[in-house]
């Protein structure tokens, strides 16, 4: 072909050179007459020398020419070559600017370069090949070698420990090449005070001087009878006052439960007046102590809705979440003793715990005096979160943040040293796969760890109030590590419902751990044939370190783990260790915590990957829809009692129908978009991530109540206040707040001011 074509072009050039050599189209020659003017002259042909026999021709003139020969060979050559050469750039052209695998991606100027990458590497993993380079990179093996580095028996917030592990992490994420950085805080920690120990005292004896204690407890010292309150869950104090057991000022004994939170059980009990509470864990052994928090809320207490830089000063406050009583947590052995001291009436059935040869009884008035003396300190302390990041090629300035809290009480090993060990993993795995395998995420991944998670999310907090204005624009996600593994038997998970379908979808490529059941099947079998969401999702409680990113920041978030059929109970102790949870596990723990990894993984790198956000804003609608339902019924209730006469919840409906139309109407637009087209998938997006954060209510303050989600926050503003609420201009107030809160989630939805469904 190459000699052919050389060919041709010598014989184009050869005809081209003749043609331009003709009587018309001869070269000027200038020949001077050895006088004033110059002649010029027509030359017929490029040689100057004629031959002798043209030179004898007749009238023997040299200013004589023959007419010329016209070679039509050379004209035919000529014709074929322009063809010839017209069809060969037509054929280039045509080559050169066709796609074989897509249309056109249309962009704007600013987009140039991002679509210019992805005209390269949009098409280089299917999604197939992208969970099966995850599953290849993250296993069991490689999880338990990675472990026994992250292993530390004390690794307390801003301790010695703590700061090693963080060196650690940052050295991991630096070897990546993942530009780690580390964001440094100024926290107040409560700690025991060395010098002066906590004491109980029952009568003139002395029950103990525990070594554990709960954080953020008030200090000093405080008398009552004892009682005996179960869980001190809003049901168990129901029916002690049914039972006519007085709680006000007496000191009152609970068990620990996985149910609710340390902090809750405070805070329930102190609505009632009492005085201290003593809190004891159901461990086995009874010489177990306990740690724990008992501030109603997260991150630094005496900065509430500020961060805790070291350059920011503010005028000293403090959270409304602190508790006003004293608190201490006790071993089993003490709570012994007070228990057979206590007497008074006969436990209820659902009060009796666990513990042999001790009859439960509740106390009272008949018992004797227990003694409570808090002496815990407040220390200034710094702290590090270490970050990295994985960059994406698109979109870099969009992320999904994965955390995991770094500190613990003790070994922490279910608590923190498993998921610091998958989040290393997972930097790992995913690194691997961008600068091996060729990944190319569109969005960028960032990998957290905190500190201080064991004092109530206080390093996560510290960071979301640092930057509240720019994450809800940016962080697309939250997924947290902490807890993933506590048992073999099933997995539960709590998460926005934005998140819904998404875990749903993951559960069904992530194939089961071992211990689950049979081989190949995938996490959804086990819940097949029963309700998904009734079977998985739990209400997220305030202690989930995914808490504050949903409900303070805006933040789909989300938190899963693999759990026994009951509660771990090793939290807070110094059994929550190597060896406890293989037990738990039944010494699957590295082929359940790949299994961890692995939902995780594939949650994130859907949302960095796909070119529409897998955020499902039709899940919102079913749960807003059950939460109005609910208010109608109770106004309804109340409009009967008289109490709240000709209130109606006629806006909040309609509010809830220009969500639901503007859900609606998203789903119908994404069906007509291409999803070649960057700038209007990033549009649908930005209208996806408003939704969120647009929950979140204008009209209360970050200060005073951090938690401002409509659904999932704390306070008045909530849809579940207006359940409780019966005074009437509180509640018109409440409906109009909520009303508006939910309208204007519903037109952030909408997208543009002109495509906005307001009824109202």
């Amino acid at each position: 072909m190459q000699f052919t074509m050389a060919a041709t072009i010598n014989q184009v050039r050869s005809s081209l050179s003749k043609m331009f050599k003709s009587e018309r189209y001869s070269p000027f020659t200038l020949q001077s007459d050895g006088e004033s003017h110059v002649e010029v002259k027509l030359s017929d042909d490029i040689d100057v020398h004629a031959p002798s026999e043209q030179a004898g021709q007749p009238g023997g003139s040299p200013s004589y020419r023959p007419r010329p020969k016209r070679n039509y060979h050379n004209v035919c050559y000529l014709a074929l070559g322009i063809l010839f050469i017209f069809i060969i750039g037509y054929l280039i052209g045509y080559v050169s600017h066709r796609s074989p695998l897509q249309e056109p991606i249309p962009c704007d100027p600013e987009q140039e370069e991002g679509v210019a990458k992805e005209a390269v590497v949009e098409y280089s993993l299917s999604w197939t090949n992208i969970i099966g380079l995850l599953a290849q990179r993250l296993t069991p093996d490689a999880f338990n070698s990675r472990l026994s580095g992250v292993e530390q028996t004390d690794h307390t917030a801003g301790s010695p420990g703590d700061n090693i592990l963080g060196n650690h992490v940052l050295d991991s994420f630096k070897s990546l090449e993942m530009e780690p950085w580390t964001d440094m805080h100024y926290v107040q920690l409560q700690t025991p005070n060395s010098e002066k120990p906590n004491r109980v005292l029952i009568g003139q004896d002395e029950v103990c001087q525990p070594k554990g204690y709960l954080a953020y407890s008030a200090t000093g010292k405080a008398k009552g009878k004892a009682v005996y309150g179960n869980y001190g869950s809003q049901e168990d104090l129901a029916l002690l006052q049914t039972l006519k057991v007085e709680l006000n000022g007496t000191v009152i004994l609970l068990r620990a439960s996985g149910q609710i939170s340390l902090a809750q059980q405070v805070a329930n009990v102190a609505a009632l007046g009492v005085s201290a509470v003593l809190i004891y864990p159901e461990h086995k052994n009874q010489t177990t102590e306990l740690y724990g928090h008992v501030h109603l809320g997260s991150g630094d207490p005496y900065t509430p809705g500020f961060p805790s830089f070291n350059h920011t000063q503010f005028p000293p406050t403090q959270s409304s979440g602190l508790p006003n009583v004293l608190a201490q947590s006790i071993t089993v052995q003490a709570a012994v003793k007070i228990l057979k001291r206590i007497g008074g009436p006969d436990c209820p059935p659902s009060f009796k715990g666990n513990l042999d040869n001790v009859k439960c009884t509740l106390g009272g008035a008949s018992s004797e005096d227990v003694t409570v003396e808090v002496n815990n300190m407040l220390q200034d302390t710094e702290i590090h979160n270490v970050f990295g990041v994985i960059k994406g090629f698109i979109e870099p300035d969009r992320y999904v943040v994965l955390g995991a809290q770094r500190d613990a009480w003790g070994p922490g090993y279910a608590k923190a040293t498993v998921g610091t060990t998958l989040l290393l993993e997972l930097a790992r795995a995913v690194s691997e796969m961008v600068h091996i395998d060729g990944f190319r995420p569109r969005r960028s991944l960032v990998f957290a760890s905190w500190s201080a998670g064991e004092y109530g999310s206080v390093g996560a907090t510290e960071w979301l109030e640092g930057y509240l204005s720019s994450l809800d624009r940016r962080a697309i996600t939250y997924i947290s590590l902490d807890g993933v593994v506590t048992g073999n038997y099933a997995v539960n998970a709590s998460a926005s419902p934005l998140l819904y379908s998404l875990l749903e979808r993951t559960m069904k490529e992530v194939k089961n751990p071992i211990g689950f059941g049979e081989s190949g099947k995938s996490l959804y079998d086990q819940v097949s044939g029963v309700n998904f969401e009734r079977a998985v999702f739990k209400p997220m409680q305030m202690e989930d370190s995914a808490y504050p990113f949903l409900a303070f920041s805006g933040i789909p978030s989300l938190s899963f783990r693999f759990v026994s059929q009951e509660v771990y109970p090793h939290y807070g102790t110094s059994f929550d260790n190597k060896e406890y949870l293989g037990f738990t596990t039944a010494h699957h723990l590295g082929s359940i915590a790949t299994g961890a990894g692995l939902v995780a993984g594939q949650l994130a790198l859907r949302l960095v990957h796909d070119h529409v956000l897998c955020l499902d804003v039709q899940r919102y609608r079913k749960v807003l829809t059950q939460s109005v339902v609910n208010i109608i019924q109770r106004l309804k209730q109340v409009t009967r009692d008289g109490s709240a006469e000709g209130l109606s919840a006629r806006w909040l409906i309609m509010a809830l129908g220009s969500y639901s139309r503007a859900a609606t109407d998203l789903n119908t637009e994404l069906l007509n978009t291409d999803l070649t087209d960057t700038l209007a998938c990033h549009n649908i997006n930005d209208r996806i991530m408003r939704v969120e954060h647009n929950l979140l209510s204008p009209y209360v303050s970050p200060k005073e109540v951090p938690f401002r989600h409509l659904l999932f926050g704390r306070g008045s503003h909530t849809l579940a206040a207006l359940l409780e609420g019966e005074d009437r201009e509180a509640l018109r107030t409440q409906l109009a707040l909520a009303t508006w809160t939910l309208q204007g989630c519903a037109n952030a939805l909408s997208g543009d001011v002109w495509d906005r469904d307001n009824q109202i």
